[in-house]
């Protein structure tokens, strides 16, 4: 989840919105179909065939679709509904969280004919979303982010969330088994609510498999910082850590050095095993190719937020298919696997809990007590602001 902005296109916009404005809308939307669209059929066609319109449905990306991160993620779930007969999609790459993520939505609505959108970054909901959703009153808007308020917000606009602590645990019960020396490392953007679960939740999972294991955590301050994110890696590892996990937009540069020094990485967001052969174990996933076909098929039936007929805010975790768990690479033993899997099997089947008391913070605090089983959509795990027992550092940074 980004809130960073990026260098901007401005000039690109001004000229893309001349041009369109300025010739005929057959014309117009060739332009613009070669400028951000990628379709599931050929244009002006339904993928179902006939002549019946296709489901348009824009994404936009605050980064690179090929960040192996959070824009990755999204993009690789776009990937997926662009296969399925009748829909075709509209994409546009490294929009900035400004004026110009207003710019690009309103293109794909005007001509490209997106009637439904996945605006997909954190810092695109307010004032961008929010603008726009009030000027295409028709056009839905779904913001991943728990951040809609009923009475408060546009009707037609709608909220995804995916929690991930699941997936995380059971990553934190590989890396457990898998480490030698007993001290992992985490890589984390912010010590905000939604990371702290992250990494709370991968302790509470290592912690499960070794009770004395220790997790040293670096925060580096923003969500995209190559320097900084080697810099704490290659730390970590001086300090002896075998295994490192992370929290921020693209795992990438964590994950790379980690192999160039030598230890094991376990992955966030989506698949990242290629840039690691030997050390890559595994990682919470989010599964968004899942997430967009549910959407899909509600939209096909008929379904809006706008008539209330799709809630305005749908979370989930492993069992709602919204989280999963990135494929073991070749050093997790087959005893750790067979672990993983059956744990995997007791989170979806809610006869095993990642937020189980007691769990004591990391300066002795019990913050859920003895008896006390929250499950992982519980409103009260949304103000996290502690660090798990055996993470070293604190939420100041």
């Amino acid at each position: 989840m980004s809130t960073r902005e990026v260098p901007t296109r401005g000039l690109l916009y001004l000229r893309r919105r001349q041009i369109i404005r300025g010739i005929l809308a057959t014309t117009a939307f060739g332009i613009t179909s070669k400028l951000v669209g990628c379709s599931s059929s050929p244009e002006g066609s339904s993928a179902g065939g006939g002549d019946e319109k296709p489901l348009v449905i824009g994404f936009l990306y605050v980064g690179a679709k090929d960040d192996f991160g959070f824009n990755q993620a999204h993009a690789e779930g776009a990937a997926a509904i662009a296969k399925l007969p009748g829909v075709k999609i509209v994409e546009q790459a490294n929009v900035p969280e400004t004026t110009e993520a207003q710019e690009a939505m309103r293109n794909m609505i005007e001509q490209d004919g997106a009637t439904v959108l996945f605006p997909t970054s954190f810092g695109y909901f307010d004032p961008h979303i929010l603008k726009i959703a009030e000027e295409f009153p028709e056009v839905q808007f779904f913001h991943y982010g728990a951040l809609y308020q009923e009475g408060k917000h546009p009707k037609n606009i709608g909220s995804y969330f995916a929690d991930v602590d699941e997936g995380q645990y059971v990553a934190g019960r590989v890396a457990a088994a898998t480490s030698k020396k007993g001290k992992l490392g985490f890589v984390a953007a912010k010590p905000i609510t939604p990371v702290l679960r992250n990494l709370n939740s991968f302790m509470l999972g290592a912690l499960s498999v070794k009770p004395d294991i220790k997790m040293q955590v670096i925060f580096t301050g923003d969500w995209s910082l190559p320097v900084k994110e080697a810099e704490a890696t290659n730390s970590l590892a001086d300090q002896g850590v075998d295994v490192v996990s992370m929290h921020v937009d693209s795992p990438k540069v964590v994950i790379e050095t980690a192999e160039k020094r030598g230890i094991f990485s376990s992955g966030f967001h989506t698949v990242q095993s290629s840039l690691a052969p030997k050390g890559y174990l595994t990682g919470a996933a989010w599964d968004f190719p899942s997430i967009y076909t549910q959407y899909v098929e509600k939209f096909k039936a008929g379904q809006t937020v706008i008539d209330d007929s799709i809630p305005h805010l749908i979370r989930g975790g492993m069992k709602e298919k919204f989280v999963k768990l990135a494929p073991y690479g070749a050093a997790v033993s087959a005893e750790t696997q067979k672990d993983a899997d059956d744990t995997q099997a007791k989170l979806i089947d809610g006869s095993l809990y990642v937020y189980k008391g007691e769990i004591k913070d990391n300066t002795g605090k019990t913050e859920i007590p003895a008896g006390q089983n929250l499950k992982v959509t519980d409103p009260a795990l949304d103000k996290m602001d502690w660090l798990a027992s055996g993470v070293i550092g604190n939420v100041g940074g």
